[in-house]
């Protein structure tokens, strides 16, 4: 293994650089939470999908006591059918969920969503699908500077505005996004500043 393989370590942000024109990951974040040598499991945080919790929910009998406006978000390209709660831990108890960072909880049992759904925790996303990597594959992406890493902030994956999560995320390791190179997606990689 690498000394940069050996050095990442999950919980981390990845937050995508201006050349990933992949339209699934341009301008995204991801929530790195499994990282080894066979691959690597994160969810992309600033996604918003449009569709609303309580259609997602009531289609699945599990009744949705949060806010109406509420929507799934996009976790990522694989598995887009399966659904991944990712909260902040508290008042409801929960039989299969696991802290994967201090004050961020995950869960895909249905029976933790039903109690969360009822009670819905202050920091509350449902993803839909996630983000994975191959062997090697991640670490290759890195080291052609694909991805930038920065700390977990509970507060850029639960952001209330996530089309501000990349900007911010940058930010917080002192990079200014104005100051990087702009490329659009389905323009041939032409950069514009």
């Amino acid at each position: 293994m690498s000394a940069v393989a050996s050095d990442l370590v999950a919980p981390v942000l990845l937050v995508a650089m201006p050349q990933v024109l992949d339209p699934f990951f341009h301008r995204s974040v991801v929530l790195l939470v499994h990282h080894e040598e066979e691959g690597s499991l994160g969810f992309i945080v600033n996604r918003a999908t449009g569709i609303r919790l309580q259609e997602i929910l009531n289609g699945m009998e599990v009744g949705w006591q949060g806010l109406d406006s509420e929507v799934a978000h996009f976790g990522g390209p694989v598995q887009p059918q399966l659904g991944t709660v990712l909260f902040s831990p508290g008042e409801v108890e929960t039989e299969a969920a696991s802290e994967v960072h201090p004050g961020v909880s995950l869960t895909q049992h249905i029976g933790d969503l039903a109690r969360l759904a009822e009670a819905p925790p202050p920091q509350f996303r449902l993803f839909l699908g996630y983000a994975g990597w191959g062997a090697g594959q991640l670490i290759d992406e890195i080291l052609r500077n694909d991805w930038l890493t920065a700390p977990v902030d509970s507060g850029l994956i639960f952001a209330a505005d996530p089309d501000q999560v990349w900007a911010d995320a940058l930010r917080s390791v002192g990079v200014d996004p104005a100051v990087l190179p702009s490329w659009t997606p389905g323009r041939g990689g032409e950069t514009t500043n």
